[in-house]
């Protein structure tokens, strides 16, 4: 099939992951998982609709991970990294270091030389970044112990990439012909010239990043011009990743140093913007590709061998995970959830067994059952993180309340609260001392009881009940004010509650802007935003520290709250068409520079009036 040419092949491509990713991410398989069931599905194994294209499409999705690697540079700012210091060199250097070593020895009981044994220990040694990451963020674990470990020994697995592709070279097999005489190089180049050539370009990326990329892209910014940037930022990806090739080195570390150099930069996220979709695309087409070319024939000549070192990878790697959470003493129920969710291969694994074989490090037959293991492991990982979901998770809660929802005697106030927490709590203390009476309402028992303590009246109750908002009174209430610190809880409760009450007034806290957005198409009819407020008034205060006098600082901040609140409404109305609401959004804040500017000198002009006026003697009696 693989003569139909270049569109049709094509449309093959982009056909398998419009179709298969949606349904596997509804079926919570994740993306990943998505895009390599769509290689099966168009690969030579089930539908035959590629063929030998399918090594190039490789060589060029490729590229993908060298964009993901420029994007982990950009992430990782030195505060940040600052800050996880220690369970990333901690935890995440001693998981690769062990793992590796475990894997090592595995190899070397299947016979294996100590060369390919460290070279399959280190590549298998690494998780899936991408299905670990959203697996987490898609349960809301990602913020907590077992989330922030994972987070920290992924991200050391991300920068333990660029040495391991530097050190898998020297563990070329001498019988081939990849031997190197130590006077020269690849090429015949002298070592020292090779050398030269490296640190001369590792000094480029470095200093061009930190002098000569910023004023270019702010030169680039000042055009307005959004596919220029986007040009310039795949221009310096690309540009790198050649002069890295130039020298023999792996286009990744070129563009992962770059990404470091730029991670304070101020065009960080402009460029993550511009960059995110390409990287996604191609990424998505590698990940198409290697399900393409995994080799399922050796499935079927072999499942035990394949299904045994599968089992075997997820075993070994889930052993030393479990006891690095003992040692750095997580919680029974992290430590489960830690090392479930780290113990398959990586995609990084598929990357570096091409490189492997390519450069003769290990035996095409070896590393075409690995891809396979590799494959197969993340596969298993949505059913091991079910598992621990359905079976393990339950067994380490402490047993759930049964405590019922307190009766409510409070059924004619005009105001009912949901959420007692500090946002709920000075709501409601404004309103029952300007003489408003407020029926309170909030799920967390531990909450209530210290409450209780200090006069409060709340009540016990998921206030997400409809048969809890009729027994509190929202059929005759005036207000509903949600105060719930649960984003899409909120999301959900307005909808219910616009649908059973749609007389009540809504008035809802956001987190942010994009949630006061979803708010609004709840039918919210009003949304505070949660930190803007407190933010305004530190601008404001800002101000005066700069020179403005306090009447000025307090015009401005007011001016600013009615000109973002108008915004806020106006851009719902493009929210979703990124292009037209990024246009939006760059007028809005150039009309409000100017709004606030004009007014400032109006005011000044005013008060130099005034300030004559009562110096002029004519005017004075």
């Amino acid at each position: 099939m693989h003569g139909e040419g270049f569109l049709f092949q094509a449309f093959v491509y982009l056909a398998a992951a419009v179709l298969s990713v949606p349904v596997a991410k509804r079926l919570g398989l994740g993306s990943v998982l998505g895009y390599l069931i769509a290689g099966v599905i168009i690969g030579p194994f089930a539908l035959g609709l590629t063929g030998e294209e399918g090594q190039d499409v490789m060589h060029f999705a490729e590229f993908g991970v060298v964009m993901m690697l420029f994007l982990v540079g950009l992430e990782l700012q030195p505060s940040r990294l600052w800050r996880l210091r220690g369970p990333i060199l901690g935890l995440g250097g001693l998981q690769t270091a062990l793992t590796a070593a475990a894997l090592m020895a595995a190899c070397l009981a299947f016979g294996l030389s100590w060369k390919a044994g460290l070279a399959i220990g280190l590549i298998l040694a690494l998780s899936s970044t991408a299905i670990v990451l959203q697996t987490l963020n898609e349960n809301g674990l990602l913020q907590t112990e077992s989330g922030q470990s994972s987070f920290s020994v992924l991200l050391f697995q991300d920068i333990a990439v660029i040495p391991m592709l530097a050190v898998l070279p020297f563990l070329a097999m001498q019988d081939g012909a990849v031997s190197v005489d130590p006077a020269h190089g690849a090429g015949d180049k002298p070592v020292w010239l090779l050398t030269a050539e490296v640190l001369a370009v590792v000094a480029a990326i470095i200093l061009g990043g930190r002098f000569l990329v910023r004023p270019i892209f702010r030169f680039i910014a000042d055009t307005r011009l959004r596919e220029v940037f986007t040009a310039a930022a795949l221009l310096l990806v690309i540009g790198i990743a050649v002069a890295m090739e130039a020298v023999d080195l792996s286009p990744a570390l070129g563009t992962f140093l770059a990404g470091v150099v730029l991670a304070d930069s101020e065009y960080r996220h402009e460029l993550e913007s511009n960059i995110e979709p390409f990287k996604g695309l191609l990424l998505g087409l590698f990940f198409i590709a290697v399900g393409a070319s995994m080799d399922f024939h050796l499935l079927t000549a072999d499942p035990g061998l394949i299904f045994s070192l599968v089992a075997l990878l997820i075993l070994i790697k889930f052993l030393v995970l479990h006891a690095l959470a003992l040692a750095f003493k997580m919680r029974p129920s992290a430590r489960w959830l830690f090392s479930l969710s780290l113990a398959q291969g990586g995609e990084f694994a598929f990357v570096l067994f091409s490189f492997a074989t390519q450069n003769q490090i290990l035996p095409a037959a070896v590393t075409n059952q690995l891809v396979l293991v590799v494959a197969l492991s993340m596969m298993l990982t949505p059913v091991l993180m079910i598992l621990y979901d359905k079976l393990l998770d339950p067994r380490f809660q402490t047993p759930k309340s049964t405590r019922e929802a307190d009766p409510i005697d409070e059924v004619d106030n005009p105001v009912i609260v949901a959420g007692y927490g500090r946002f709920g709590q000075i709501v409601s203390r404004l309103l029952s001392s300007s003489g408003f009476k407020t029926t309170l309402l909030d799920h967390d028992a531990a909450q209530i009881d210290l409450t209780r303590r200090f006069g409060a009246k709340v009540f016990y109750g998921d206030a997400s009940r409809i048969d809890l908002l009729h027994a509190a009174g929202a059929g005759q209430a005036r207000l509903l004010v949600l105060a719930i610190d649960d984003r899409d809880r909120v999301v959900q409760m307005a909808e219910s509650v616009r649908q059973h009450f749609p007389k009540l007034t809504l008035l809802a806290r956001a987190y942010d802007r994009r949630h006061a957005y979803e708010l609004m198409r709840a039918g919210v009819d009003i949304i505070v935003r949660e930190t803007f407020d407190s933010a305004l008034d530190m601008g404001r205060r800002a101000l005066e520290v700069l020179g403005y006098r306090a009447n000025q600082a307090y015009r401005a901040a007011l001016k600013f709250k009615h000109y973002d609140e108008q915004s806020l409404h106006e851009l719902y109305t493009v929210w979703g068409d990124d292009k037209a609401y990024g246009l939006r959004v760059r007028q809005r804040t150039e009309d409000l520079e100017t709004l606030l500017q004009r007014d400032r000198k109006q005011l000044d002009l005013a008060m130099d009036h005034d300030w004559h006026r009562e110096e002029d003697p004519k005017t004075t009696g």
